[in-house]
């Protein structure tokens, strides 16, 4: 009797190479097209003490893509795309439409501006600034000892 070591971190089983690939394959393609989880763009937030920081990942598009509102200290990120080709010459046989769009929604601290936030998109970042209002700013000063 032989014995088979199980690497479940292992893909490709020796007895069967491809078999996980080609079954995964199938089964998220055909069985669970709902199984795709959209993207959602990972985020950093940051905090000095003149301001707070959002950075948002989202390589790919323009910045006309975005909208970005305050509704009630809520901040709201959102964008939507999608890709619309005319081919006159349909030669494929399989091709998925390109539609992606996000909604990232932040609670904003009582100390944050809103009137004063500044947001700029450069080399796939989104990066939000927003100002502390001028009373929740870090306050600090050596006091003498007598």
């Amino acid at each position: 009797m032989t014995l088979v070591k199980f690497n479940p971190e292992k893909k490709n089983n020796a007895l069967l190479p491809g078999f996980n690939d080609i079954f995964e394959s199938v089964l998220s393609d055909t069985f669970f097209p709902d199984r795709r989880v959209s993207n959602v763009p990972a985020v950093n937030i940051s905090e000095t003490s003149e301001e707070y920081h959002i950075e948002l990942a989202a390589p790919g598009l323009k910045k006309e893509d975005f909208k970005v509102s305050v509704d009630r200290e809520m901040l709201t990120i959102a964008t939507e795309q999608s890709q619309t080709d005319n081919t006159q010459n349909k030669v494929y046989n399989r091709r998925e439409f390109s539609y992606s769009a996000f909604t990232r929604t932040f609670a904003l601290p009582e100390s944050g501006d809103i009137e004063h936030i500044r947001a700029v998109y450069a080399d796939g970042i989104l990066k939000l600034s927003i100002p502390k209002k001028e009373e929740s700013r870090a306050f600090s000063k050596q006091i003498e000892i007598q």
